[in-house]
């Protein structure tokens, strides 16, 4: 257990930044119930922090981790959490930062520059990822399309040599994932004189007690030898590369490696119980050559608003707040904070709420499936106490009369690491990249059929909607009140559910881990109609 005085003489790092940083929006004394806190966490400054960011990501290019515009979003998260009277604890951990140039271009017919990190990802063979590029025939070898009515890991697309008999010397090899390792297929595919290889992901979609098999996959195993480009794409773009035949691409991998430095910020509640402390966090940190407004400037942005009026609660429990470094790099801050846990340090968090992407334009209101009664999770991956988790969240929205839905909770976010070592989890989450359906369209409004945020990981994820589809943002402006990438309402919406949240487990978890602190209790108890009643405005 560290002690508050431990806490409070931890050494932050000093950061410096040529940003301009907001004067912060101090609590006022009295926000210690939900409906108080709901009402001094407003839509004016959460918006303020999202300009903050703006501001620093027009100035540096993006936000990224290892690159200055994330040093300056965390100078100005620790200004506005010292200015609001904590002291901050700035974490500092070493990764390997990438500045990856890889490039996948179908060159004819219909010209198309596919978005790395989005479409595709350049291998990461144990062996190594071969730079180079090439430009070529397309050339599919044994893929099945559609793939939604196979079984998982059945397809045997380039684990033979002779899947490749025919295969015209300096082509590009368009494979499909299956039974083999990626860097099997990869190889075959040099060794039949492929100048280059584009491995898609098989197809099915999630179902119960299976994983999805649509997104992008990072491919990794032992390809020793291998000299060839080689890229991974999602089963949707593998798709669109073979529904035109006679195809030319070019593949590229070009990247950069180092180690650099990136930080966590965290800051705690003066007051409350540290053998029972709620731990709530958002990653702070874009990706490449994006602001990263939604994602994730709106959980972060939510989350210190939810911190500054906090200030001069008296909390039963500590509550810690965090916003995390190179999520996008996959997980690294909040995995090198758990990972730098005690067992007595893990053991004293009874919950952690999590905040990735909570204001997407073409929203729904998602909340993680603690209960697994989506059944997207192996059974044993969810920790007990997520459920009573997701109770407090669909409780704030049946309060509010507004619908909401599970959300996948299969460890794609910063709450991953805590829930792999048994620390109940839960949060919110408004869709990336995934088609909004025809159902969730007659309950939200917006558009069927197009992301609940196109421009995730893209550079249009920014407030003056600089790059967006124009006919599809007037479209979805029809519905809502949009800032850029923003969507206000469901902002607003959230940003009172991250408030009422911590508020909540902040002074009672005892539904959660059967801890109850002395002093008044705001709800998480209380029976869920109470609690209903309790979010209504």
């Amino acid at each position: 257990m560290r002690t508050r005085r431990a806490w409070a003489i931890a050494t932050a790092v000093a950061l410096t930044s040529t940003v301009a940083l907001a004067g912060p929006a101090y609590a006022a004394p009295n926000n210690n119930s939900v409906k108080k806190i709901e009402k001094a966490v407003t839509l004016e400054g959460v918006m303020s922090h999202l300009e903050a960011f703006q501001d620093i990501a027009d100035q540096y290019g993006d936000r990224a981790a290892g690159r200055p515009g994330y040093r300056a979003s965390v100078d100005y998260v620790v200004a506005q959490l010292t200015a609001a009277g904590y002291t901050p604890e700035v974490q500092e951990f070493t990764f390997p930062y990438v500045d990856d140039n890889s490039e996948l271009i179908r060159v004819t017919p219909q010209p198309t520059t596919f978005v790395n990190g989005t479409d595709f990802l350049r291998n990461e063979f144990d062996s190594g990822s071969p730079e180079g590029t090439a430009t070529g025939s397309l050339t599919p070898v044994g893929l099945v399309i559609p793939a939604a009515a196979l079984p998982p890991n059945s397809n045997t697309s380039g684990c033979e040599a002779a899947d490749f008999a025919g295969f015209p010397a300096g082509a590009v090899a368009l494979l499909q994932r299956g039974t083999c390792g990626f860097a099997v297929k990869a190889l075959n595919a040099q060794a039949a004189g492929a100048s280059a290889a584009i491995i898609m992901n098989e197809g099915q979609p999630a179902s119960p007690g299976v994983a999805d098999r649509t997104g992008l996959i990072r491919m990794i195993g032992d390809a020793t030898g291998l000299t060839i480009p080689v890229v991974a794409v999602t089963s949707a773009v593998g798709e669109n590369l073979a529904s035109t035949p006679g195809a030319t691409v070019t593949v590229t991998v070009d990247y950069d490696s180092e180690p650099r430095p990136a930080w966590n910020v965290l800051a705690e509640t003066a007051t409350g119980n540290d053998d029972n402390t709620v731990m709530a966090g958002a990653h702070l940190d874009s990706v490449q050559d994006g602001a990263g407004i939604n994602d994730n400037g709106s959980g972060s942005a939510a989350l210190l608003e939810t911190a500054i009026q906090m200030k001069k609660t008296k909390p039963n429990n500590t509550v810690r707040f965090a916003w995390w470094g190179a999520e996008e790099e996959g997980l690294l801050g909040s995995e090198h904070y758990v990972a730098e846990l005690s067992d007595e340090e893990a053991a004293d968090i009874a919950l952690y709420l999590n905040f990735d992407m909570i204001a997407s334009p073409n929203y729904m209101f998602g909340i993680y499936d603690g209960d697994n009664s989506g059944g997207t999770a192996a059974p044993g991956f969810i920790p007990e106490g997520s459920a009573e988790i997701e109770d407090v969240f669909e409780a704030f929205y049946d309060g509010r009369g507004l619908p909401s839905q599970d959300s996948e909770f299969s460890g794609r976010s910063d709450y991953g690491p805590f829930i792999a070592v048994g620390i109940p989890a839960g949060g919110l989450f408004t869709g990336a990249e995934v088609p909004k359906t025809v159902a969730e369209a007659a309950l939200y409004g917006g558009v069927p059929g197009a992301a609940y945020d196109p421009c995730y990981h893209q550079p249009c994820d920014n407030l003056a909607g600089a790059g967006q589809d124009v006919a599809l943002y007037d479209a979805l402006r029809e519905d809502y009140d949009l800032v850029g990438n923003i969507n206000t309402f469901a902002l607003d919406v959230n940003a009172d559910a991250v408030a009422a949240a911590v508020m909540t487990f902040a002074f009672d978890t005892s539904t959660v881990n059967a801890v109850s602190s002395p002093g008044k209790s705001h709800g998480a108890g209380k029976s869920m109609d109470a609690m209903k009643e309790r979010f209504a405005q």
